[in-house]
């Protein structure tokens, strides 16, 4: 199935792009996800636990299921005064 993966701050940076779509397999989880950002970029490995998380533009945990045409996305915290 596909899901379109939304990259924010930092992460757009590591990423080098701010949206991708990707394939994951049914049963796939949004933590799923973030651990196979973490395996891709050396620079997350740091990041044990994920930033938020939302999924059609809610926010949700680790554990949320994925399906098919969704829009998952890591919100890194913002710094800023």
């Amino acid at each position: 199935m596909k899901i379109r993966l939304l990259f924010f701050a930092v992460l757009r940076d590591i990423a080098g792009r701010s949206e991708k779509v990707i394939d994951v397999p049914e049963g796939t989880r949004a933590g799923d996800v973030w651990q196979r950002l973490r395996d891709r970029h050396p620079e997350l490995r740091d990041y044990i636990q994920p930033p938020m998380i939302a999924v059609n533009e809610s926010y949700v945990g680790v554990e949320e299921l994925l399906r098919d045409g969704d829009e998952l996305a890591f919100i890194p915290p913002v710094a800023g005064g």
